[in-house]
């Protein structure tokens, strides 16, 4: 087994998605073993740590820039990762969580907690809960991740397939710039 000390590092990140990328990260099954001794795992949903270490070798980043929590992250990520790779469609386009775009902001808060609630709220009601609608704010608009800060390697797909995420880790464990393009496409 690697020494620990010497061991790449990894984090895993999500942003505005719908989790499909990470679940191709855990498709890959018995590789994940393989994974675990070949780098150190820092940071993942699936590990759930709190913040973000300060240092990471190479983050794996999910999701679409949305709020303004999103681009804090992103800001964090690139700040203390040295290789920053926009994992999935919506990391590398904006994908569905862009379709947004076309809508005013509180015509969407509308939509999905008060016309799509069961029972609607009162204006009174909704008056009252609006302070503990825990929803950080959106950004006017849904983006890319490489429009916020430097990406240095895109694997799209949608989500990508677990085959593609691991070419792509293992050439660049082994110090090779995979071109992902040649094992995954967009919406695949």
């Amino acid at each position: 087994m690697t020494d620990t000390k010497t061991r790449p590092t990894v984090a895993t990140v999500w942003l505005d998605g719908c989790s499909g990328c990470h679940m191709s990260l855990m498709d890959l099954d018995e590789r994940l073993i393989t994974l675990a001794g070949l780098v150190d795992i820092l940071h993942s949903p699936v590990v759930d740590p709190k913040e973000f270490p300060s240092s990471v070798d190479l983050t794996l980043v999910e999701g679409a820039v949305s709020s303004e929590e999103d681009l804090h992250k992103a800001k964090i990520i690139r700040a203390h990762s040295k290789y920053v790779i926009a994992l999935g469609d919506c990391a590398v386009t904006g994908n569905v969580p862009a379709m947004r775009n076309y809508w005013d902001r509180s015509d969407l808060f509308d939509r999905a907690y008060v016309e799509n609630a069961q029972e609607p709220p009162t204006p009174e009601e909704r008056k009252a809960l609006l302070p503990l609608v825990v929803v950080p704010p959106l950004r006017p608009h849904a983006t890319p991740l490489h429009e916020v800060i430097k990406v240095d390697l895109y694997l799209p797909g949608c989500p990508p397939p677990a085959d593609a995420i691991w070419f792509v880790l293992t050439e660049l464990l082994a110090g090779r710039v995979p071109n992902a393009m040649s094992v995954s496409r967009f919406g695949k």
